[in-house]
């Protein structure tokens, strides 16, 4: 098993960067690659970005997130981060960070509680 725990969030003022963290831990190894998710208020759960924990570091964004964060990893420490850039309102959300398990190729099987953001103008 693997537990994730997020860390970081808060309020925000619109154009202030903010960082996230997440932090794995339980049986580490077994993970291939994490991910940040979020949700915003009445809205579907979308993804932000994900980054390979083994075999390289192969680092993916949709087109609508792309510029908008930097994910980045620290392997020895089993974490991820979330950098976000210049935030906007439409950034209010709970992210959460997820991890698949080797050697799945799609979907996560473990999620962290999330940490709320909220984007003040």
């Amino acid at each position: 098993q693997v537990q994730l725990r997020e860390s970081g969030g808060g309020l925000v003022q619109a154009g202030r960067s903010l960082r996230l963290s997440c932090t794995a831990s339980g049986n580490t190894d077994s993970i291939s690659e994490m991910g940040w998710f979020r949700r915003a208020p009445g809205k579907e759960r979308e993804l932000v970005a994900t980054i390979a924990m083994s075999g390289g570091d192969k680092i993916y964004y949709p087109d609508s997130m792309k510029g908008r964060f930097t994910i980045s990893r620290d392997v020895a420490k089993n974490m991820i981060f979330l950098q976000m850039n210049s935030p906007e309102t439409e950034g209010t959300a709970v992210y959460s960070c997820a991890a698949r398990r080797a050697p799945n190729l799609i979907g996560y099987n473990y999620w962290g509680q999330g940490t709320q953001v909220t984007v003040s103008s």
